[in-house]
Parts: C-alpha cells; structure tokens; sequence
C-alpha cells in the first residue's frame, strides 16, 4: 500500500498554501519608485513628450498616456533615447491608473529588450510594485528573474532590495535551480518584512533537496520569529508561518523515521488551525508505525466527523483496514476495504464525468465558475470533492490572474468616453482580452489536472484496496486453517493500553460527535493473531 506522503512530495500542497492572491498597495506605497536613472537622451525631446512628462508628474494620467502613445507611435520624431524613455512612463503611467496587466505589458517589453534599454535596471523595481498586486500566475517572477542578482547591489535599489532577493529566490525556486534559490533566500535581511517568508522557502528548497538539518533550521528560526512577534510582522502572518512551519517540522521528523518528535510536532497545531485536520491523518500514520493504534485509530474517527464533510482523507479508510489486518481483525478489515469502496470508486467516476464534461480549457474554466457557484447540478458529495480538491491557493491565484484581467477591462469599460476613443485606450483593451482569454484556458487547464491528480489518486488507492482485500481473505483462510489445526487464538489477548493523563478522563463514545472531544478519540483494539 502507498505510504503517507514522502518529505518533499507534500512541498508544493504546502506552499502552495502558504501565500494568498496580493492585495492592493497602500496610496503612495510606489513614490520610492520614482527616482528614474541618471543619463538618457541628451538631446531635447519633442514638445509632446516634454508635455506627456509634465502631465505625468500633475497625475493627470489620462492625458499623459494620450500623449505618451503618439511618441511611441513616432508622430512626434522623439528618438530612440526618447521612446524609451516615454516606454518607461508608460509603464508607470499604466500603473498608477490602475491597468497593472497594461503596465506589465510595457515593462515586459523593457525587461524583454535587456541592459540596451535605458530604463532596464529602474524597471526591475516597478516589477517589484507589480508582484504585489499581481498573482504570480500573471508571469511576473519570470520578468523579475530576468535580471542578474548583482543588479540589486546597485544604490537605486535599496528601498526594494531585500523584497528582490525574495522574489529573485522564488523564481528560482519555481524552476528548480534550489542552491541559487537558498542563495538569494539567506540574503533577505532580518529586519525585513520578508525575512520570515525567505526562511520558510529556504527549509522548503532544503526539503526539496532531502536535506533535513538545515531544513529544521530554517524552520525553527520562524517558530523564534514566531515567539519574539518583531514589529514588521502582522500577527495573523506570524500565526500562518507559525502553523507552517510545525507542520514542516513533524514531516521532516517524520521522513527520518524519528517519530515521537514528528508526533510531538503534529500536536502542537490546534484544532482552529486551517492544517489540523492534515495534522491528524499525517500522525496517525506515526501512531501506527509506533504501534499506538489506539490513537491511530482515533485520529480516523475524528477525521470522519460531520464537521469535516467538506474535506477528504480516503488514504484514512484504507489505513484503518490496515491496522485491523495487523491485529487480525479480518472481518473489520474488509469492512473498511468495503467502505472505502461503496464511498471512493462512485465518486473517481463522477470525477470523470467532469472532466469530460467539456474538452476546450476556456470552457472548462467556465464550467467550474458554475461548479464553484453550486450552479452546476452535481450531487452534494461530488460537488464537495470538486470544491475541495479546487480549493488550493495556486488554482486561486490563477483565478485572481482571471478576475484581475476582468476588473481591468470593467474599469476600462467605465472610464471617460473621450479617453476609451484614444489609441492607447485600444492598445490597453486588446492587451487585456488577450491575455484574459489566455489565462481562462490555463486556470481551465490547471483545473482539470488537480481533478485528474485526484481521480489518479483515488485509482491508485483502489488498487492498494484490492491488494489488502487479497492479503486479508488469504490470511483469514490461513487462520481458518489454523483453527483446524487446533492452534489457538489470541482471543485472550489484552486490548492496547489507553493512556490517560492527568488533564482528561475516559467517557465513552455515544455516537454524537463533540467538537471539545475532537482529536481526543482513542479506540479500544485486541490482537487476535494465533498463537504458536
């Protein structure tokens, strides 16, 4: 049977969980930005441009991007210099009205054309504005990890330096270049704001990399963070990375077979953690490997609670028949195959259903808009299994990448008449449809691979089901034939101890779940095996 998750097999899940969709900046949050490079065009520019300028720096930027256009256009015989220049404005321009995905569009073309465009080095700290309103499905960290990281030594970039090694290191880390990745994570300055988040990713890349000592390390620096609560901090981010960071730490102990500690870990998350309920299946693989059964089998029962039906651990079930065929309990065991069975094998094909449901990627992602709005007509335990399996924070950011574009092109929709005539104004819109358009097909695409990750998932634990069925009838036969040998039964066998502390006491389970006795079930389980 398949084993709980490998330490870096659940890294992705985790990190994908680890960050939400960017929220919007703070008014004036991009004024360190405006310091613009020394040098440029050394000849006069046309007085359209010079106007374009000054009608930037009034913030009318309606009209700054009206004029802007005609110099880009070449109706104003600006040169290169020139162009360049009113390239980067426009950019900014862009921004500060609002159209992030028409501002990315000219600071790509900037990063695109490298150190010959004049405005190369100043854009890397607008594409650093940009990540934080933009979802990384947008493409951002693939413009940032454009530029060498010896670019951020330069003095124009102190203000953003440390958010730049960041997010430097995540691009890496995306592509799998790990050691660079962890390079540029251990420059992060500990007095920043993005120390704690560069310290979660270099434990990740150690994971990634089976390397679990400085893994555990980077982590217990956040559980420090964690403890100390520095001021550039918010609380509900120290309490995030808090969370993660225990879950990381009882899977690295975990992979090392060191189980007490993994378990240790495992408890420290409480039940109001977003991560609890993964908290109980993974330790419940630990209790089982350390033989406390009872515990284990706990664990199942709790995650089999009406105030989890929106979330789905079928390896549980599975593990359950498992631990029953240890003590040779068959019949219990095939009763949890069975289970799992009458419950999983309807709902894979149900999966298939959906997914068959439209083949074109931008229909699809319509499809699930209505699936994720319950408009979709499934069943409520498919329709949960969907949603559940739909909610990991890389499908969200892609969705955001979705409903980003759709704002954009709303506003557009409603500003000034005059100014939706304008080039630039169609320039803007085109871009934007484009690029809406392409990012439907890949959320669509995304969402039908995390449904045929489940569905090969749930296939996957169909077949170890079956496997244990063989082992279980063949083992029950085996002790059949040893009944009729005379062999005797460990029918005496005293049931696993339940070990209470001080602080609880043992009532027994009347069928009704308690939210205050979640976690807290132990099982009460005999070894039946033959005794020689």
């Amino acid at each position: 049977m398949r084993r709980l998750l490998s330490m870096a097999s659940v890294i992705a899940a985790t990190v994908a969980l680890s960050f939400g969709t960017p929220t919007a900046q703070p008014k004036g949050a991009t004024d360190d930005l405006e310091m613009e490079p020394e040098g440029g065009a050394s000849t006069p520019g046309s007085k359209t441009f010079d106007r374009a300028i000054d009608l930037y720096r009034k913030k009318d930027y309606y009209s700054a991007s009206i004029e802007l256009k005609k110099v880009l256009d070449g109706e104003t015989g600006d040169d290169d210099a020139h162009k360049q220049r009113a390239d980067f404005y426009m950019g900014k321009t862009l921004y500060k009205m609002g159209y992030y995905a028409g501002a990315l569009n000219y600071f790509e073309k900037i990063s695109d054309a490298g150190p010959e465009h004049g405005y190369y080095s100043a854009t890397l700290k607008w594409l650093a504005a940009l990540s934080r309103v933009l979802p990384e499905t947008s493409g951002i960290l693939d413009k940032i990890g454009k530029y060498d990281p010896s670019s951020l030594d330069e003095p124009i970039m102190e203000q953003v330096r440390d958010e730049l090694y960041f997010l430097l290191g995540r691009h890496f880390y995306t592509k799998g270049e790990l050691d660079k990745a962890i390079e540029l994570f251990t420059r992060v300055n500990e007095s920043s704001p993005f120390f704690m988040k560069a310290k979660f990713f270099e434990g990740v890349a150690y994971v990634r990399k089976y390397e679990g000592r400085p893994a555990g390390e980077a982590f217990k620096k956040i559980l420090e963070i964690a403890r100390e609560r520095p001021p550039q901090y918010k609380s509900d981010e120290l309490q995030r990375f808090e969370e993660l960071a225990i879950l990381q730490m009882a899977r690295v102990f975990y992979s090392t077979q060191d189980f007490d500690k993994a378990i240790r870990y495992y408890e420290k998350l409480e039940q109001n953690s977003p991560e609890w309920t993964n908290s109980l299946f993974e330790a419940s693989w630990a209790y089982f490997l350390k033989t406390n059964n009872p515990k284990a089998l706990g664990n199942i029962h709790t995650l089999n609670a009406p105030y989890f039906e929106d979330q789905f651990f079928p390896e549980s079930v599975l593990l359950k028949s498992v631990i029953y065929y240890k003590y040779c309990q068959y019949d219990r065991a095939l009763e949890a195959v069975a289970e799992y069975d009458t419950k999983f094998r309807p709902l894979r094909k149900n999966l298939q259903d959906v997914v068959a449901k439209y083949e074109d990627n931008a229909e699809f992602y319509e499809y699930v808009k209505k699936i994720l709005g319950a408009k979709a007509g499934l069943d409520e335990v498919t329709q949960r299994l969907v949603v559940s399996v739909l909610g990991d924070r890389t499908l969200a950011k892609t969705f955001a990448w979705v409903d980003e574009l759709d704002k954009e092109l709303k506003a557009l929709a409603a500003a000034d008449k005059a100014w939706q005539t304008t080039a630039i104004a169609g320039e803007v819109n085109t871009e934007l449809e484009v690029r809406k358009s392409l990012a439907q097909a890949d959320a669509g695409k995304l969402a039908k691979e995390r449904i045929n990750r489940l569905i090969g998932e749930l296939q996957l634990l169909g077949r170890d089901g079956i496997k244990i069925k063989i082992e279980v009838l063949n083992a029950k036969a085996g002790q059949i034939s040893a009944a009729g040998k005379g062999e005797r039964i460990g029918a005496s066998h005293k049931e696993d101890p339940i070990i209470v502390d001080d602080e609880h006491f043992v009532w027994r389970f009347n069928g009704e779940y308690w939210k205050d006795e979640l976690g807290y079930y132990r099982f009460k389980v005999r070894n039946q095996c033959p005794k020689n």
